[in-house]
């Protein structure tokens, strides 16, 4: 520790400096630095006592030192200048850490919306969390009849309406609770369900709608005892058919959706497992349609804006917003910043802004219905892969990640 003594006041004072500033004395040119000019001797006033010349000198050299430090700092931080838009984003999200394994990939949240305050995380590893605070304090919840069997399960859906709630997950398992989540009960399964449980929605009272990653869509009416499916067959099977039709990459399909997204009215898009093509499906409609993609690069994901258009992201980190509304196969590239990595989801706060979120920490923030997008940067230290945004309304949202990664909107 480096140490300087005045000698010229009445008493000497000694000043500790920080290893910091000693560092930056010892290791930096003395070019690089302005030092503000003082005198060497502090004069004080005649009538002063000694005890108040003392005061005076301290006091003086403190701030002399202080305008020494700034002085510093400066070709370190710059000069104070107002944070711009992409370095001040993160200022309106914050990282909340959960009690579970690094490991952990979270798939989905819920609130009940009777009792906006509470609400529950899924993820794999069997991982179910609950809040009681809005999201900022989470602890595990244990749901005994989804521990009888020698399964670990990966939940990947949740939604409630009203006080009813819907958990699917796989293997396959449906849990249901009428109460707002203080008890769930297991419903029973067809053996015969074609594919795993990927979504569920729940629709009213004792309803809910549930999709498969085979393309089956089942509804019930009375609390999961009954299924009915809505459409006439799996897109396996659909494909097999209009193979002919021209739908580009189809010979290749496995057989499971890579991700499915649901509209306001219902109406889903899904994109497939190797990403050349993707289906939609609105209610009604005996079968899924597929469509030729419309991009060079394999889809990575697709969804809804909140104006009702399509909004659509190639591997490499490309992102595409269909013209107009509706289903669509004519989209526009839209420039981001995503630095070559992935964007792997896309959530609207409204019509007007929305989040965007990927792989290695991207984060993407549009205030023009996603004209243009600004890169969120402090969140480039967050080492996780970002899968989910997810907004509540427009005062609560999260975005979902890998090793447990949870963001929570401050607004």
């Amino acid at each position: 520790m480096a140490t300087l003594q005045l000698t010229d006041c009445s008493k000497p004072a000694i000043i500790h400096l920080k290893p910091s500033l000693t560092s930056l004395f010892a290791t930096t040119p003395c070019s690089h630095f302005r030092f503000p000019q003082f005198p060497c001797r502090f004069t004080p006033k005649a009538s002063s006592s000694p005890l108040q010349q003392s005061s005076i000198c301290r006091r003086r050299f403190v701030a002399e030192t202080a305008a020494i430090s700034l002085s510093l700092a400066a070709p370190f931080f710059g000069s104070v200048q107002p944070a711009n838009s992409e370095e001040t984003a993160l200022s309106e999200w914050e990282r909340v850490y959960l009690p579970i394994d690094p490991g952990v990939v979270l798939l989905d949240i819920a609130f009940v919306p009777d009792d906006p305050a509470h609400g529950f995380l899924l993820g794999t590893r069997q991982t179910i969390l609950e809040t009681k605070d809005g999201g900022n304090t989470w602890v595990p919840r244990s749901i005994p009849s989804a521990e009888d069997e020698d399964f670990n399960y990966r939940f990947n859906s949740i939604s409630f309406k009203g006080k009813e709630g819907w958990i699917v997950g796989k293997p396959a398992i449906l849990l249901y609770t009428s109460n707002a989540g203080e008890s769930w009960e297991r419903m029973p399964l067809s053996a015969q369900l074609p594919g795993d449980m990927v979504y569920i929605k729940a629709t009213g009272e004792k309803s809910a709608e549930m999709v498969t990653d085979q393309g089956a869509i089942y509804v019930t009416s009375n609390r999961g005892y009954n299924w009915k499916a809505a459409v006439q067959e799996t897109v396996s099977a659909t494909l097999n058919r209009t193979v002919s039709s021209g739908i580009s990459g189809a010979s290749y399909y496995t057989g499971t959706f890579n991700t499915v997204n649901r509209s306001p009215d219902g109406s889903y898009v899904a994109v497939s497992s190797r990403g050349n093509f993707y289906l939609t499906w609105q209610p009604g409609q005996p079968f899924w349609q597929p469509h030729n993609r419309a991009v060079a690069r394999r889809i990575q994901n697709m969804g809804w804006r909140a104006d009702g258009g399509l909004w659509l992201l190639v591997r490499g980190g490309g992102l595409y917003l269909s013209k107009g509304t509706g289903i669509s196969e004519d989209f526009e590239e839209i420039p981001v910043q995503s630095r070559g990595f992935g964007i792997l989801d896309v959530g609207y706060r409204s019509t007007e802004e929305a989040w965007a979120a990927g792989g290695s920490g991207v984060l993407l923030r549009t205030t023009n219905g996603g004209k243009t997008w600004t890169r969120d940067k402090a969140a480039d230290n967050i080492a996780a892969n970002l899968y989910s945004v997810k907004f509540i309304d427009d005062k609560k949202g999260f975005v979902l990640g890998n090793d447990g990664v949870l963001l929570r909107y401050l607004g």
